[in-house]
C-alpha cells in the first residue's frame, strides 16, 4: 500500500494559518505604517469573516484610507511568505507515525509554492514523507483534479492504482481524477468542506469523521 496525504485541512487546520498570515500583516501595518497591530489583526479577522478572502486586504487599507495596488501587493508577500506557527492535528501525528514504519507515504498538496513549502517547514514534515509533491510546482495544470504527481508516485514505486490510497477533505478536486483510475480514496470530514456535498463521482470511496478512523477502511 501506498499511502498518499493532502495537507491542508487534512493534516492541521488550516484557518491556524490563515490567522497567522494575518497576523504577520497586521505586525508588517503597525511596523511600516505605524498602524496598531492589535487592532488591525481584529479587523483584518473581522472583514474575513464578513467578506471572505478574496479582498481583505483591500477592504482594511481602505479603512485607513490607505489602499494602492502597490500596498494591497505588499500585503500578499507578507502574507504568503511569513513563516507560520503550525501543529498537526493529533490524529494526524498518530496516524503518520503509525504508518511511515509500514508503508511508503508521500504527500500532494495544491497552493502557492512558496506558501506551501513554508507550511511543511513550519509542520517539519520533509523527513516524514518519502516525497512531498507542490503540485504548483509543475504548473497551474498539476493541480487536482489532475493526476500528473499521482502518475510519478506510481511510477516512481513500480505500483498500480489499487495499491495507491489518497486521503484528502475536498471533494470538489481530491478524488475526482483518481476514482475512475482504481486508486483508492478515503474523504476525511475536517475543515472548511466538512459539510460540501459532493457532485455525482466527486465523492471519495470512503469517509471518516477523523483520521484516527483510517485504520478502519484500509
Amino acid at each position: 500500500m501506498i499511502l498518499i496525504f493532502d495537507l491542508d485541512d487534512t493534516l492541521y487546520d488550516e484557518t491556524s494559518f490563515v490567522d497567522s498570515g494575518l497576523a504577520a500583516v497586521a505586525r508588517h501595518g503597525e511596523e511600516n505604517w505605524g498602524w496598531d497591530a492589535e487592532a488591525s489583526l481584529e479587523s483584518l479577522r473581522v472583514i474575513l469573516l464578513r467578506d471572505g478572502r478574496g479582498r481583505v486586504f483591500d477592504r482594511w487599507l481602505e479603512s485607513h484610507g490607505s489602499s494602492s495596488r502597490a500596498r494591497v501587493a505588499e500585503c500578499v508577500k507578507v502574507y504568503r511568505h511569513h513563516r507560520p506557527t503550525l501543529a498537526l492535528f493529533p490524529e494526524a501525528r498518530q496516524m503518520l507515525d503509525m504508518y511511515a514504519p509500514t508503508c511508503p507515504l508521500y504527500l500532494v498538496t495544491d497552493g502557492h509554492k512558496i506558501v506551501q513549502r513554508n507550511k511543511v517547514d513550519a509542520l517539519d514534515l520533509w523527513s516524514v514523507f518519502r516525497r512531498v509533491f507542490i503540485t504548483h510546482r509543475f504548473g497551474l495544470s498539476a493541480a487536482k483534479p489532475a493526476t500528473l504527481c499521482f502518475e510519478r508516485i506510481r511510477d516512481a514505486e513500480g505500483c498500480d492504482w489499487p495499491d495507491m490510497v489518497y486521503v484528502g477533505d475536498n471533494p470538489a478536486k481530491d478524488f475526482v481524477g483518481l476514482n475512475p483510475l482504481g486508486a483508492r480514496t478515503v474523504r476525511v470530514l475536517t475543515g472548511m468542506h466538512a459539510g460540501s456535498k459532493a457532485l455525482p463521482g466527486h465523492d471519495a470511496q470512503y469517509t471518516i469523521q477523523r483520521l484516527d478512523e483510517l485504520p478502519d477502511v484500509l
